[in-house]
């Protein structure tokens, strides 16, 4: 069997997460993310291009979900699909693309944090969304300097 793949898109989030609800009650996530770009040189440096900036959205759990723990300035990767769109304001054909996350989380590669093990509860007992939600902490954010150890496998 083949194994099932999905579009990924990895940089950080570069506004606040927005969170609203569809049409049909859906929770719905909105943010501004950022995507730096590098070219490799000859001489093994590499140079930093312009930052990119795209929309994503995500919806249902992993809408609840990333309102919750992500904030502006976290770095992402997130698993889904890139959806095409237009629409008409005043009168002028709007075009654009957006990535629709259907997994969202912290990149754990520049994130530290602990993880909480204990089980989740069923989906029924969870509370709404709420800004003000203890389940996560978000790290302290500070300028540690770039260490030299690596995880051994």
């Amino acid at each position: 069997m083949a194994i099932q793949t999905q579009d990924s898109f990895s940089g950080f989030v570069a506004s606040e997460p927005q969170f609203s609800r569809t049409e049909h009650g859906d929770a719905r996530l909105f943010m501004k993310v950022g995507k730096e770009h590098y070219r490799p040189e000859e001489d093994g440096s590499f140079t930093q291009l312009e930052t990119t900036f795209h929309n994503l959205v995500s919806f249902k759990a992993a809408a609840e979900q990333g309102y919750q723990r992500l904030a502006k300035g976290d770095k992402i990767v997130a698993e889904g699909y890139v959806r095409e769109y237009e629409y008409e304001r005043e009168g002028q054909k709007v075009e654009g693309e957006e990535f629709v996350a259907r997994r969202l989380g912290h990149d754990m590669a520049r994130t530290r944090y602990d993880v909480n093990r204990s089980p989740r509860r069923d989906a029924v007992e969870q509370e709404a969304p709420s800004r003000a939600a203890t389940a996560f902490d978000a790290p302290q954010r500070t300028q540690a300097a770039p260490s030299a150890s690596g995880i051994g496998l």
